[in-house]
């Protein structure tokens, strides 16, 4: 009898495990032509970390129960690899095909802070061939795999993250000064160890002057990695996990083919420098649904690599549906760019609210990147104290934010052109509608290239609120209709 019961709610959990959900909703009337997006099926195959000696205590490092966990799966053809209550601490974890890591209830996966249990390896970072720290938690290659349940990831970020004085508390500055190991690089800024103080010196944005394999060991803590990496894998979910405290961007996709984001929470302090919440690059069919982003940097960001480098990788991001999903803080609520060499099209963004955001609905450049940004559709889009801009196009982008720009006089257009060559960023065929912005800073800005204009923007149905109007130069094409503008005090 004892049997019969302990193999129905095995069964269950089977059955509940590998429910299908079906998405074809997301895909059926859109604008462009979309395949239609399925989770990855997983074998009915249940294991829990604890059967690998794992200790959820919050001290025990549980590194090489993990590895040993996902061995055993592959091994045996892939399955679930169900993470019970407790905080179970560890160093890298590697899914491999086949595996759905299953987080229940109460359950913490907290990602050590020991520099020394993350080897550098060469990967791209903000669009670029470079070596970065291995990530917390990673795939590459694999087919068929998932992060799934309703527990925490964890990513131990502070101890990776530099912080700037202006965007704290002076509470939270205090604690932060007091952080063993860091230091006030300069005045107003902290960063977390010698070595990051190292790596920044002369570092190209996040890629620093580093040669031998020496030196880049001694920057190694600048070399902070993305939390969730997932590169060049198929069939990919994530679903209702909290992914929260990156040491650099939370959720980054690379080159990825089917993947959805379905009721995921990705969250960062509002301090987090490059705290991105999702980074979806060179990524084909992809569903980012019912979800939550609270960031330290871009909410939903779409990516293609950056330059020369980007431009050789030549994968454009396209075909996204973005549904239903809620950004609370950031610097865009939705966002193209600024790395998009490789190009970005057939994208639908429709359902959405965003609160609080620097900037709503964000398109960067800047000379340099090449690539072409075409066949957007936006509908259906609130947002709610708006700090700058509900909407902005900048061709100008220079790695700071847009309230900093703004700080320091803003962007000022260029009436010279220069040269059209592959290095000159397109950015073409968008459609936004069905907008309302209540308490922004500005309306809007289109501040293109004089030599490529930004071309065939239509916008329709759209009523803001905001302290400043809508600004636009170099621009073409731009069809309004029942646009609405309401200048406050």
């Amino acid at each position: 009898m004892k049997k019969t019961i302990l193999l129905c709610l095995l069964l269950g959990t089977f059955l509940s495990l590998n429910a299908q959900k079906d998405y074809k909703q997301y895909t059926d009337g859109l604008p462009f032509q979309m395949a239609e997006v399925k989770a990855p099926v997983i074998p009915d195959r249940k294991i829990e970390l604890t059967n690998f000696d794992a200790v959820g205590n919050g001290e025990t490092l549980c590194t090489e129960a993990f590895a040993k966990a996902v061995s055993y799966l592959k091994r045996n053809g892939g399955g679930h690899l169900i993470v019970p209550r407790g905080v179970w601490l560890t160093g890298p974890i590697v899914l491999e095909s086949n595996i759905d890591l299953h987080l229940e209830k109460g359950a913490v996966i907290q990602f050590a802070a020991d520099e020394n249990l993350y080897p550098l390896i060469k990967t791209s970072f903000e669009g670029l061939d470079t070596r970065r720290c291995q990530s917390p938690l990673s795939a590459n290659g694999a087919t068929n795999i998932s992060i799934t349940g309703q527990g925490v990831i964890d990513g131990n970020g502070q101890y990776w993250r530099p912080v700037k004085r202006q965007k704290v508390t002076d509470a939270q500055w205090k604690e932060i000064l007091q952080r063993p190991g860091g230091r006030e690089m300069k005045k107003g800024y902290w960063v977390p160890s010698e070595g990051y103080e190292r790596g920044e010196a002369g570092a190209n944005m996040n890629v620093p002057a580093a040669q031998t394999d020496e030196e880049w060991q001694q920057v190694k803590r600048f070399l902070r990695p993305v939390m969730v990496s997932l590169v060049g894998c198929k069939n990919v979910l994530l679903e209702g996990v909290i992914f929260q405290n990156s040491p650099a961007w939370n959720l980054h996709p690379l080159m990825c083919e089917n993947i959805i984001i379905d009721n995921v929470l990705a969250r960062n302090p509002a301090y987090a420098q490059n705290g991105d919440a999702l980074d979806l690059e060179s990524c084909t069919n992809a569903l980012i649904v019912n979800s939550k982003f609270d960031a330290g940097d871009d909410g939903i960001c779409i990516k293609s690599g950056k330059d020369a480098d980007g431009r050789r990788r030549g994968k454009p991001c396209q075909n996204v549906v973005v549904d239903g999903c809620t950004v609370f803080a950031g610097h865009g609520g939705f966002v193209v760019g600024s790395e998009m060499s490789g190009g970005v099209r057939n994208i639908s963004v429709k359902n959405c609210q965003f609160l609080g955001t620097d900037v709503g609905l964000r398109f960067k450049s800047t000379r340099g990147r090449g690539g072409v940004v075409e066949n957007i559709f936006i509908d259906g889009i609130s947002m709610t104290d708006i700090k700058t801009y509900a909407l902005t196009f900048n061709m100008y982008y220079g790695g700071k934010s847009v309230a900093e720009v703004l700080a320091e006089g803003g962007t000022q257009p260029e009436a010279k052109a220069m040269p059209v060559t592959e290095e000159t960023p397109i950015f073409r065929n968008i459609d936004i509608r069905n907008v309302i912005c209540h308490n922004a800073g500005f309306a809007m800005e289109f501040n293109g290239l004089p030599e490529m204009p930004i071309d065939r923007i239509t916008l329709r149905n759209i009523d803001i609120s905001a302290r400043h109007d809508a600004t636009f130069q170099n621009c073409q094409n731009i069809i309004r209709e029942n646009v609405r503008v309401r200048l406050t005090e």
